[in-house]
């Protein structure tokens, strides 16, 4: 995999995440990674950064990528896109783009133009995203091989119906927000009861990483997971009733709720 040259069209937070990782990982060396953007300053001093080669156009992207990675925003895709159809006939074509899925690329590039359409999250900076990735797409067998052999070790790979793209998209794209004020708001906690900033932080971060690793490695039902913590008349257990008073989980329902509304 490491001689494989990856091309970002677009190279925002989400395509900077990306590249960390795969870098990080030892996925791609930075010199065969390729990218392009609209503010071509910018992406200079970004691109330094890992090292990783920045081009002056998206054909240039196309030209030296074997797997191309649009991560443009939906909008710009059509014009950004549509001029690169022919060009993008025998490369792997992974979307980033939210929401643009398998029917809508397929109306605008040539039955030849393999794609797949994802949605990560930005963990896979530190090799422990998410890549929701839409059930239909047009790899062959052999280019699905490749793209689950680069992602894999940076992100957990799970299919999602068409239907279903969205809510997943928002399970795992906002709430690594809602979990940063999770953080935050325990933090505040802990150091109104002693503990210092910096400790705070770290206890968090573990636990939080810690009981996301426990329920992956055993897959026990988050309900046991709580009751193995909350004993008769336990300091757990009173804490777990002060958030059920304050609406915890309704208060989180409610996010999820809001964000898939996209008003």
């Amino acid at each position: 995999m490491n001689k494989i040259s990856i091309g970002f069209i677009g190279y925002g937070n989400m395509a900077q995440a990306m590249a960390k990782g795969l870098i990080k990982e030892n996925v791609v060396s930075p010199q065969n990674i390729y990218a392009c953007a609209r503010h071509y300053d910018k992406l200079v001093h970004n691109a330094k950064q890992l090292g990783v080669v920045a081009c002056e156009s998206a054909a240039d992207v196309v030209r030296a990528a074997d797997m191309v990675i649009i991560a443009v925003k939906p909008y710009q895709i059509e014009e950004v896109v549509g001029a690169l159809a022919h060009a993008l006939i025998g490369k792997i074509v992974v979307s980033v783009a939210a929401g643009y899925t398998f029917d809508k690329y397929e109306k605008l590039l040539p039955k030849e133009v393999h794609h797949i359409s994802t949605s990560p999250n930005t963990p896979i900076e530190v090799g422990a995203g998410i890549l929701i990735c839409e059930n239909r797409h047009n790899l062959s067998e052999e280019e699905y091989r490749i793209f689950c052999q680069i992602f894999e070790p940076i992100a957990l790979i799970e299919e999602a119906d068409t239907s279903q793209l969205s809510i997943a998209g928002t399970i795992c794209g906002c709430t690594p927000a809602y979990t940063a004020m999770y953080m935050e708001a325990l933090a505040d906690a802990a150091v109104k009861h002693g503990l210092t900033r910096q400790a705070a932080y770290r206890m968090v971060a573990q636990m939080i990483y810690g009981t996301g690793k426990l329920y992956l490695e055993t897959e026990t039902h988050p309900g046991i997971m709580k009751d193995r913590v909350c004993s008769p008349n336990g300091t757990t257990i009173k804490g777990v009733a002060s958030l059920e008073r304050d609406g915890f989980r309704g208060a989180v329902i409610s996010a999820i709720d809001a964000a898939e509304s996209k008003e």
